[in-house]
């Protein structure tokens, strides 16, 4: 391998659906997949195989279609873990088995009860049966930076013994800190005898927002591999971001002197994809991603950037997938012109009745908007796909009335199995008013955890996306839509989950 190359390995289809209210259904797992494939991340975390039925078809799905990306699934150090993720690989062109097992004195106490030699003797075991269902084999060790560095140096050694070939050194709960991770890093390459005959991964969470921080550092320490996710998702203050890792590499080469494979053209791209699916917008702060990344409002900045760019740029806005480019198809457009460029902006359709079903809202949103941007496009088919499936509720009619010193109504009517229904209720505000009508039809009593809505576009016409999130006895479920009325988004997203 060349030592001067990063790997960059994506989770966001197994750790970033951990994230509360980001799962993921199989086809929009899928449709994220060919993305990363497009970005040529090198290998793609497709999810835990054993974990669910749904997870297995997910895995699989993503292992039987995708080419260009290593595809991995998760197992624990157990044999129905590791058969079944193998399973799930079988039609990988190239595939990976990721087996883990914790590592720190508290882990291995209250967490497995084992004493270390079980633990050590159960990891050997079980990349030594990862390893023979497939080439590639990676071992985790949970909760490395509260691991003592004697532990982790003998059950390190042990496993490459076994067959591993990559090392990942977790920082699971978020407790490390640049120096002191790139020391444990550096330690582990020294001490290990063995060493050289496996890459040294880092996979780092975010609770005290390092993570990116301590993932650089593992790589200037000689870690060659970097676990992370789109837009930093993950569970609790998430995971190291995939495009803070990548362009920093990128834009600091002159400090680091690595590079990634990464088509960074493709990062906001997937990001969008990303947010769209999940439903947790992007912050306008967000590095590399936000809306705000590249806008400068400061006069002297301002002034500096009409001199010269580089002034108060570290990275251009197009180098990242940035870009003006407008739909510039309108109302008058064919449906074979609106398929090509939905493709072009990753977008494929299973059948002429799904691409139907999308230019038919396409040509509705034509008649709204003066200015179709690709932005609305994504929307509109995320839009469609959120709503494909639910021919039970169909929403007929929305009529509001709000005014100042007066109690807002919603008056609904659903279509509910082909019979009309219909609801009306007072709220706080037209929104709280419409979930209150459309609630006194559907009888959902799922508690309402979050409500958002995104302007998907500049302009006082731009689409509204609206994202809701309900809980129901532990489940929680997400909703979606768009349109350029926000309470009639706020009603499909409420519905449509």
């Amino acid at each position: 391998m060349n030592n001067n190359r990063v790997i960059i390995f994506d989770t966001t289809l197994r750790d970033g659906e951990q994230s509360p209210g980001a799962s993921m259904t199989r086809d929009e797992k899928l449709r994220i997949a060919r993305q990363l494939e497009k970005m040529r991340v090198d290998v793609i975390e497709a999810g835990f195989a054993i974990a669910s039925p749904g997870d297995f078809e997910a895995v699989k799905a993503i292992a039987d279609t995708i080419k260009d990306s290593r595809i991995c699934s998760l197992s624990r150090a157990l044999p129905a873990d590791i058969d079944r993720a193998g399973e799930a690989l079988a039609g990988a062109n190239a595939g990976r088995i990721h087996t883990f097992i914790a590592t720190s004195p508290i882990h291995m106490k209250y967490k497995l009860q084992m004493e270390p030699d079980q633990v050590v003797e159960n990891a050997v075991a079980a990349v030594r049966r990862a390893r023979s269902l497939i080439d590639d084999v990676e071992f985790s060790l949970e909760d490395a930076s509260r691991s003592e560095l004697d532990f982790m140096c003998r059950i390190i050694e042990a496993v490459i013994d076994a067959g591993a070939r990559t090392i990942n050194i977790p920082d699971t709960v978020g407790y490390a800190v640049p120096q002191e991770f790139g020391h444990t890093i550096g330690q582990l390459l020294q001490r290990i005898p063995n060493a050289d005959k496996a890459i040294f991964s880092v996979h780092c969470h975010n609770d005290l927002g390092l993570a990116v921080a301590n993932s650089l550092s593992a790589v200037a320490a000689g870690a060659r591999q970097v676990e992370c996710t789109v837009n930093g998702l993950g569970e609790r203050a998430g995971n190291a971001s995939l495009e803070e890792i990548v362009m920093a590499l990128r834009t600091r080469k002159d400090i680091m002197k690595l590079e990634t494979g990464i088509d960074t053209t493709q990062i906001v791209p997937a990001s969008r994809l990303v947010s769209s699916i999940t439903g947790f917008p992007v912050q306008p702060n967000k590095a590399i991603v936000g809306a705000n990344a590249f806008a400068h409002e400061s006069g002297i900045h301002q002034d500096g950037m009409l001199k010269h760019r580089e002034t108060y740029e570290i990275m251009t806005a197009e180098s990242v997938g940035w870009h003006t480019n407008r739909m510039v198809l309108g109302k008058l457009s064919g449906r074979n012109a609106f398929k090509v460029r939905m493709e072009e902006l990753g977008t494929t359709f299973s059948s002429d009745a799904e691409l139907n079903e999308a230019f038919a809202r396409f040509k509705e949103l034509a008649d709204k908007k003066s200015e179709i941007f690709d932005e609305d496009l994504v929307a509109l088919v995320s839009d469609a796909r959120a709503t494909a499936g639910y021919e039970t509720f169909k929403l007929s009619s929305l009529m509001v009335t709000s005014q100042t010193g007066e109690v807002p109504v919603a008056k609904v009517v659903l279509s509910v199995a082909g019979v009309e229904q219909q609801g009306t209720s007072e709220g706080s505000g037209p929104v709280d008013a419409t979930f209150k009508a459309i609630e006194s039809i559907v009888r959902s009593e799922g508690n309402l955890q979050l409500y958002s809505v995104n302007a998907i576009t500049s302009g006082t016409d731009s689409q509204g996306e609206v994202t809701v999130r309900l809980e129901k006895g532990g489940r929680i479920v997400n909703g979606l839509g768009a349109d350029t009325d926000i309470i009639t988004a706020s009603a499909k997203a409420i519905f449509m989950h």
